[in-house]
């Protein structure tokens, strides 16, 4: 791999580490102003709503200069929503600023893989990224949960460092912002790809059908449409998995807050695992082929409502995300080689964001509805396990009828375009 992929991982890594600390702190927050415990989903919610409401603009808007520089200036507008965390605005506002810039962010980062690579190198990218992205996530969620200590806290505000007067929880906000900028260092440092760039159209209406063609081109190609089906299902339930967990851990496992998103560390250990196998083990060709994977996942997860016991419940964890992980780069990397194809990467990848964080908001939001309603944890794991399953299942059928008709995956076959 080139010099420029490693650069591309770095930013990458420090900016997802940030955003998965910051979750946990935010959480922490909600718990000390006493805030209802639906609006811990929420977070989420108000997270991912920026990926749906601005999916028609995002690609367009990434597709229109250098990837490094729309990376810039999307991590500049996550240190700003870090920003008004630090001044003590509400979580729940801050969080929806931080999901505004990842939002801009996304089809950057994974756009400028298919403009700096060729595609015979997808998967492998892939697998790196995402093995990178999740140990942000387990690194993240272990940043978070030491910060939410008190005893910390109270030693960042002894330190004495400017803005970080107030409360311990509020001071750890400013550790958080210094991996923003770590990010926003090696953004500077992507190299340009040299590919060509639209101009950004100024009219919505222009803006909104070229997104609307974009994704029907998407659905309507036979593989795009298993891919996008996967990856669509795969980060909703991924999203509410992560609540599940932490309530799960608190319920079943007697764990507090810290303990608990340590126990969300875990499964993205297993995720990460999972992916650096995929990147070794599954061709660009042989993609479609781990589809049955996240049918044993969804079966997999009903086995957390009779776990009671943390040493086991860490080994339950690791096959779920390694599960995961090694169903859901080959989906990836062929979904966006597909995209790439199709319509260009950033286009591509906002088209693709848009459907997964729809998906994240329909399934935290009935998740939020489920907690609501005082539904035991243990029934809402069996409800989500039977429903990944069961989806998952309906997509490989629904790729097998494809096959019959055309051999769509032939297309696969690594030759030059």
């Amino acid at each position: 791999m080139p010099l420029g992929f490693y650069i591309i991982m770095a930013a990458q890594f420090f900016s997802a580490l940030a955003d998965n600390a910051l979750l946990i702190i935010a959480i922490a927050l909600l718990r000390e102003m006493s805030a209802p415990p639906t609006y811990e989903p929420l977070l989420k919610l108000f997270f991912t709503v920026s990926y749906v409401a601005l999916a028609a603009f995002v690609g367009a808007f990434a597709d229109s200069m250098p990837k490094w520089r729309v990376m810039f200036i999307s991590n500049t507008i996550k240190i700003g929503g870090c920003l008004m965390l630090l001044l003590g605005a509400h979580p729940l506002f801050a969080y929806a600023v931080i999901g505004l810039g990842a939002a801009a962010y996304s089809p950057a980062k994974y756009g400028i893989l298919t403009e700096y690579l060729p595609h015979r190198q997808l998967v492998v990218a892939n697998g790196w990224i995402e093995g990178l992205t999740v140990g942000a996530i387990i690194l993240g969620t272990v940043i978070g949960g030491v910060l939410i200590r008190p005893d910390i806290g109270n030693w960042i505000v002894d330190l004495g460092l400017p803005m970080v007067q107030s409360s311990p929880l509020h001071a750890t906000i400013a550790i958080v912002g210094l991996l923003y900028l770590a990010a926003a260092a090696f953004n500077l440092r992507i190299p340009d790809t040299g590919v060509d760039h639209k101009p950004l159209k100024n009219n919505p209406v222009y803006l909104i059908h070229d997104f609307t063609h974009c994704m029907k081109l998407l659905w309507r190609d036979k593989l795009g449409q298993i891919s996008l089906a996967v990856t669509t299902l795969f980060w909703g339930a991924g999203a509410t998995l992560q609540f599940i967990v932490i309530k799960w851990a608190e319920h079943n496992l007697g764990f507090d807050l810290s303990k608990a998103s340590m126990m969300q560390g875990v499964v993205a250990l297993g995720v990460a695992l999972g992916a650096v196998l995929a990147a070794r083990m599954v061709s660009l060709r042989r993609s479609v082929q781990v589809i049955p994977l996240g049918i044993a996942m969804g079966l997999v997860v009903l086995v957390m409502v009779a776990v009671t016991q943390p040493p086991l419940a860490m080994v339950l964890m690791v096959v779920v995300g390694g599960l995961a992980g090694f169903f859901v780069v080959p989906m990836n990397a062929l979904l966006q080689h597909r995209g790439h194809i199709l319509m260009g990467a950033g286009h591509s990848i906002a088209v693709q964001n848009f459907n997964e964080n729809l998906s994240i908001l329909i399934m935290t939001g009935v998740y939020a509805l489920l907690i609501t309603s005082n539904l035991s944890i243990n029934v809402v794991i069996i409800m989500f396990g039977l429903f990944v399953a069961g989806t998952m299942y309906l997509v490989l059928r629904r790729h097998n009828m494809n096959q019959r008709e055309v051999d769509s995956v032939a297309l696969l076959d690594e030759h030059a375009h």
